[in-house]
């Protein structure tokens, strides 16, 4: 990977908004979505934004816990909110918030929050540079702060597995 100096590009740039409804083969015997359909939506959403970023193919490489707060119910619908929150050399890291929204009301309950890292890729499938992100609004400064902690947090990790000799990626 060449070390290219990219145009910084603000968070803005990076937001995505994806609805989906919850149809009953979404859902699992107690009428809620299947856990494992939000995440291949969430994934959906945030290579989007990631892509948005930096107009390259994406990777998944990680995707740090999930813990839904709230079930969704089948017949409502998913609101998907993602952005790039921090990148680094070849990755970035993209906030993925979900919401569960009544289509009669029009109420919304927070459902889940994921964080995914994505990593950028070239035409030969190799990692490639991104421009830096820039974040002027506190809320995506607090992000950025943030993201920095959670990304020493996986690295931290990843040191401890490999020191137990536990396979790693990377």
């Amino acid at each position: 990977m060449t070390d290219t100096v990219l145009a910084p590009r603000p968070v803005e740039d990076s937001r995505v908004e994806m609805t989906q409804i919850v149809l009953p083969g979404d859902t699992n015997a107690h009428g809620t979505a299947f856990g494992g359909q939000v995440m291949a939506w969430m994934d959906i959403c945030g290579a989007i934004a990631a892509q948005r970023h930096c107009r390259r193919a994406v990777v998944t490489a990680a995707v740090d816990e999930l813990e839904f707060v709230e079930p969704i119910k089948k017949g409502m619908v998913v609101v998907l909110r993602a952005q790039v929150n921090m990148t680094w050399r070849s990755s970035m890291e993209v906030g993925v918030r979900v919401e569960s929204e009544n289509p009669t009301t029009g109420e919304r309950r927070h459902a889940l929050t994921a964080y995914l890292t994505f990593v950028a890729k070239g035409e030969d499938d190799r990692p490639v540079a991104v421009p830096p992100v820039v974040a002027t609004a506190p809320a995506d400064v607090q992000r950025q702060g943030d993201a920095v902690a959670r990304r020493q947090a996986r690295l931290d990790l990843r040191a401890a597995r490999a020191r137990r000799g536990e396979p790693v990626q990377g």
